[in-house]
């Protein structure tokens, strides 16, 4: 067997970024880059509307690990390692800059995904990094001399002294048998970041409103999250919903994505403070109809809409308004229930709550502590982040460690 050669499997953000560094670590050693898929670097591509949400703009490790429903306690150390401000510095260092957007994602200032993508395949290409495409490892097998046989789905096996398994996330357990074959145990995988969609259709039409300042609950939980919402053909979406479903996705899970939320479309204002803008309008605008007011940053066609759902004339004037519509309108505004029956993920983008679990590896080097020489990055781990370039920090940050492992004599 050769032993100066490392297999990656993978060709996602974290086995991409193993291989690559860990051939720029260790020039002796033979990388292969093992990629199920057509193309690598796919979830790259894709994310951020085709933009590339690299990282986002936090250099303290311990305020980013917060970012993380799984593996927070462990990626706060990971950080100390390799950080948001190590990424933003690797891909300067290669003539690419970042950006930062107002609500901190991090994006290359050509707002192009191919952008990242064409860096990363060109220092792959630097360090002699081979990828093969169309070659899924469908198993692992221990040599009896040290080392590992991969076997590849449709070609030869690869033998490999060492082995990192970048495999990324998926909501099937049956995906992971592979490893539970190497002699680990599976976390059951379920999905993070949806949106919630309704079991009625009361804002079908309004697709593609957005409120910038608004926060979602779910009813009976201490799950709760402020920020944009979107509204969707199904439902509502957005930063403060995903980050929602992330915090709730294994208790939503166990509810079948039947559940309740509530709505403050106007936060943080509380409810005394609603009433009391209300009454004001009422004051100030008595003569107006209801449909015309300055006191919320709403979309006009969500202002009516909430109207209507109050059962509120929109042609009605402020003064004719009672005190019990005013008591309503302020539910409808600050306490508004909705019924949710269902969610919807982004088949390309998804990520997984699940994976495999952080105490079988050594988080100092990502290698498992079952299979000596067998190392993990990215989703294919428990760890899952919100919305916001923190699932690609965490696979950037578990790649790097991986590869300045391996590197080690």
């Amino acid at each position: 067997m050769t032993n100066n050669i490392l297999a990656v499997a993978g060709g996602g953000a974290a086995g991409f970024f193993a291989a690559i560094n860990a051939a720029r670590f260790h020039p002796n050693l033979k990388v292969i880059i093992f990629e199920r898929g057509r193309k690598v670097l796919s979830k790259v591509r894709i994310s951020g509307g085709g933009r590339c949400n690299v990282t986002h703009d936090c250099f303290d490790p311990e305020v980013f690990s917060n970012a993380y429903p799984r593996g927070q306690k462990e990626l706060r150390w990971a950080f100390e390692q390799f950080q948001a401000n190590d990424t933003v510095s690797w891909f300067e260092q290669r003539g690419i800059e970042l950006k930062t957007e107002s609500d901190g994602r991090m994006f290359p200032t050509t707002d192009d995904s191919a952008t990242i993508i064409k860096a990363l395949k060109s220092e792959a290409r630097e360090q002699d990094v081979e990828v093969q495409t169309k070659t899924a490892v469908k198993a692992i097998e221990p040599l009896a001399e040290g080392g590992y046989r991969l076997r590849i789905r449709n070609h030869p096996s690869v033998t490999a002294n060492s082995v990192i398994i970048a495999t990324g996330g998926s909501n099937r357990s049956n995906r992971y048998d592979w490893l539970r074959n190497l002699g680990h145990s599976i976390v059951h995988p379920v999905p993070s970041l949806f949106t919630f969609n309704f079991r009625n259709q009361a804002f079908e039409d309004l697709a593609g409103i957005s409120v910038e300042n608004a926060s979602v609950a779910i009813k009976g939980t201490h799950f709760r999250h402020s920020g944009p919402i979107l509204i969707t053909h199904w439902g509502l979406s957005g930063p403060a919903v995903l980050k929602t479903s992330a915090w709730a996705a294994r208790y939503l899970n166990t509810k079948n994505y039947r559940f309740t939320i509530t709505v403050n479309w106007v936060h943080p204002l509380n409810e005394k403070q609603i009433r009391s803008r209300l009454k004001k309008l009422r004051d100030a605008n008595a003569p107006k109809q209801v449909d015309k007011q300055d006191q919320f940053p709403l979309p006009n066609r969500l202002w009516k809409r909430l109207l209507k759902l109050t059962e509120i004339n929109t042609q009605q004037r402020w003064a004719e308004l009672s005190n019990k519509q005013i008591h309503l309108l302020t539910q409808s505004l600050g306490n508004a229930h909705y019924k949710i029956e269902g969610k919807t993920t982004y088949k390309d983008e998804f990520v997984t709550s699940g994976g495999l679990p952080l105490e079988e590896i050594n988080m100092a080097t990502m290698e498992s502590k079952r299979c000596p020489n067998i190392y993990f990055a990215g989703e294919v781990l428990n760890i899952d982040g919100i919305t916001g370039g923190f699932n690609f920090q965490s696979a950037w940050t578990t790649g790097w460690i991986a590869a300045k492992a391996i590197s080690r004599p």
